[in-house]
């Protein structure tokens, strides 16, 4: 056995023998082969949202409007190929403009890269599109905020917009549609100091509607310089009319005595306030309402109204009689002797408490003769008294003679 092994024809024979016996136990049906049967596979629909647009267009010199950024698709056809298409994505909405021509018209929207065992819809089916030609123009921007939140006694200057142009960009006929070209400033709280942001720049027509156009820059920085437009001021007394007889004003008092004043800065140079307190009808101590009088060129004034508390003395009266009349000013040249009168009555009037206890001492009753010359003439007579009281002489003048002196 083992020579045969050993023996290289033994062995070839010995496989061949081994391949015929394996061959033919496997069953045979004459020259059949392997054949694919064909399953019908489950149909379904499905409509897909928000599938994109894509536009395809000269983008350098045309503008186009009117194509929604997304459509519907409705898919019908196998579970497994929609289902691909669902998860995937790898197919495309288009529009193809690249022929067309300036001016309105309505365009099919087409779909491509979709498996030829799925059929599509698309809703919408077909646009109105505008082709406008795509043009440049350079704007002013004008800023905008809310000047209600602006601070009692502030004011906003002039802004300053950097960059104070921008570079607008769309159709022709959006571009002639421009009436403003604004940076609104997004202030909430109380504005009392100059203040900077960044603004966003919007592009209206005359009612306001924003347009669908490119803005460069779209944002600006825009400076708002405020300034304080007040002024803390005294508030000054003035007295109109004549107290009734009997009545003194001791004194009026104000239970706010200074006013913060708003207005330009030229009218808070000069600026003043008052109140006028008509005394003509004062006869005891009161109070009253009075408004803050402003002048021109103030536009507020806080507060707008004070009271003022008035306080009053009553006056006495009563005549002093026989006040000697005094000489001043006699000289050794000349002498003077009054003709007319000797003595004079005072009627003085003023506080009761003080009236009652002034004497003819309290009084300096005199006439001035320094400057007279030899001869008969009449002298003022002068009074010197109290400064509470007031009075009134029973005669104004006196007649005095100037003697000239013997050497």
């Amino acid at each position: 056995m083992d020579k045969l092994m050993d023996n290289r024809w033994f062995i070839k024979i010995l496989a061949l023998v081994l391949a015929v016996l394996l061959y033919s136990s496997v069953p045979h049906t004459g020259n059949s082969k392997f054949t694919d049967v064909n399953v019908p596979g489950e149909q379904t629909t499905e409509t897909l949202s928000d599938v994109p647009v894509k536009v395809y267009y000269d983008t350098e010199n045309l503008v186009v409007s009117g194509i929604p950024n997304t459509v519907k698709v409705k898919l019908q056809g196998p579970v497994t190929h929609i289902q691909n298409a669902k998860v995937l994505r790898n197919f495309e909405v288009y529009v193809d403009l690249t022929n067309a021509k300036i001016g309105h018209q309505t365009v099919k929207l087409k779909i491509k890269g979709l498996s030829d065992k799925l059929k599509a819809t698309i809703k919408p089916s077909r646009v109105n599109v505008s082709i406008q030609e795509k043009i440049t123009q350079e704007y002013n921007v004008d800023t905008e905020f809310n000047h209600n939140l602006l601070q009692e006694g502030f004011a906003a200057g002039q802004p300053v917009v950097e960059p104070n142009k921008v570079k607008i960009t769309g159709a022709k006929n959006l571009i002639d549609r421009i009436s403003y070209v604004k940076a609104t400033l997004n202030v909430k709280d109380q504005i009392n100091q100059t203040i900077t942001q960044e603004a966003n720049v919007q592009v209206l027509d005359r009612d306001l509607n924003k347009l669908d156009v490119e803005v460069d820059p779209g944002t600006v920085k825009v400076t708002i310089p405020v300034k304080d437009i007040s002024k803390k001021v005294p508030i000054d007394i003035k007295q109109i009319g004549t107290p009734p007889s009997g009545v003194t004003i001791d004194s009026i008092t104000l239970d706010k005595p200074e006013a913060v004043i708003i207005g330009s800065e030229h009218a808070l140079k000069n600026a003043h306030v008052r109140v006028e307190v008509d005394v003509s009808k004062i006869d005891d101590n009161t109070t009253l309402d009075l408004p803050v009088i402003i002048s021109n060129g103030i536009t507020k004034v806080s507060p707008d109204m004070v009271k003022a508390t008035i306080a009053v003395k009553k006056q006495d009266e009563k005549t002093i009689s026989g006040i000697p009349l005094k000489i001043l000013g006699e000289s050794a040249q000349y002498s003077a002797e009054v003709n007319n009168p000797e003595n004079v009555d005072l009627m003085v009037n003023g506080p009761s408490s003080t009236v009652e206890k002034l004497k003819a001492k309290d009084f300096n009753i005199f006439i001035d003769v320094s400057k007279l010359k030899q001869g008969d003439h009449n002298v003022k007579i002068q009074v010197e008294g109290p400064s509470e009281v007031n009075w009134e002489l029973d005669q104004s003048s006196a007649n005095v003679t100037i003697i000239k002196n013997n050497a």
